[in-house]
């Protein structure tokens, strides 16, 4: 069958790559807010690299299974058991019917990534299974998970090559991050000091940060007239600066249009640790033209192209 959930945690939702095309229709993408930790979820144990997983904030999911499964977690390090022991993150697990799985609170990074081999079994709104809580759509009948909801996997009886084999070294979050970027749409709309004062600082990450935008506190980013601009479409990791004078980083939930003036867009593979960073870790932006952005993208993009290769 599947996996019974006895605890969510803070909050457990299902997402995938996101519900692309539909942002016109006033429609935000949603999806996994670190792709490439779901990507290395989905390839552990054979699915295809957007299939939808559980996202997990902070920690806390429990659940037991009602068959036989193989998963697989990453991302942030929630410390999870089965039937009370240890398990490696970022490795294909078997298990059985009955058997306990547990995830704790996370020790670094925010949000961790349960991949189960053969997926979810799930209806696609718009192309995509991510749950958009807001117009209550997707995942899981359009909400959070809650303890005592069943989830069923595709296959009751997976079976995958190479289980032994599939492991990789797992990911080290840190509490300061760089963010390289690349010039915004109002960048020019910044006084000399306000764009220096941008680069320059370390920028703390605000507590009223979520899937919809993570908020910064720190250095005022001086405006030459003024932070409003006509509302205009929200690229995922652009960067507006709000009538504060304080950043905040578009994300998976944000908004369809933004009337603030935007000043960078941060690279998408720079996202993932966007997606890990808590209250109170730093960041700092990093200036990048297109050209090198887009090699650094490129080479990232063909390190998550050899495991799918791999484990072939």
């Amino acid at each position: 069958m599947g996996i019974k959930i006895t605890a969510s945690g803070p909050l457990s939702t299902i997402q995938d790559n996101g519900r692309i095309g539909y942002m016109d229709f006033g429609f935000s993408p949603s999806g996994c807010m670190d792709l490439e930790s779901m990507h290395i979820s989905n390839l552990l144990v054979g699915n295809h690299k957007n299939e939808a997983v559980i996202e997990i904030t902070y920690g806390g999911l429990s659940g037991v299974f009602t068959s036989k499964a193989i998963f697989a977690i990453t991302g942030a390090d929630v410390c999870p058991t089965i039937n009370g022991l240890a398990i490696p993150m970022y490795k294909a697990i078997e298990v059985k019917e009955g058997d306990v799985l547990a995830c704790g609170y996370a020790k670094t990074g925010l949000r961790a990534y349960l991949a189960f081999c053969s997926g979810l079994y799930l209806k696609k709104v718009m192309g995509s299974a991510s749950t958009n809580r807001a117009c209550k759509i997707g995942g899981y009948l359009g909400r959070e998970l809650r303890a005592l909801d069943l989830l069923f996997f595709n296959n009751i009886n997976p079976k995958l090559k190479k289980l032994d084999r599939r492991e990789i070294k797992a990911s080290l979050y840190s509490n300061h991050v760089e963010l390289r970027s690349v010039r915004g749409a109002d960048y020019d709309r910044f006084t000399d000091g306000g764009r220096r004062a941008f680069f320059s600082s370390n920028y703390r990450v605000s507590k009223d940060s979520d899937r919809m935008g993570v908020r910064l506190e720190g250095s005022v980013v001086e405006s030459r007239d003024g932070y409003d601009v006509i509302s205009n479409g929200m690229a995922l990791g652009e960067v507006q600066i709000a009538a504060s004078g304080q950043p905040i980083i578009m994300a998976a939930d944000r908004q369809t249009t933004g009337g603030y003036t935007k000043i960078v867009t941060v690279a998408s593979i720079d996202m993932s640790y966007v997606a890990q960073v808590r209250p109170n870790d730093s960041v700092v932006f990093k200036e990048l033209d297109y050209e090198t952005l887009i090699k650094i993208c490129n080479k990232r993009r063909k390190t998550i192209s050899s495991l799918e290769k791999k484990w072939k």
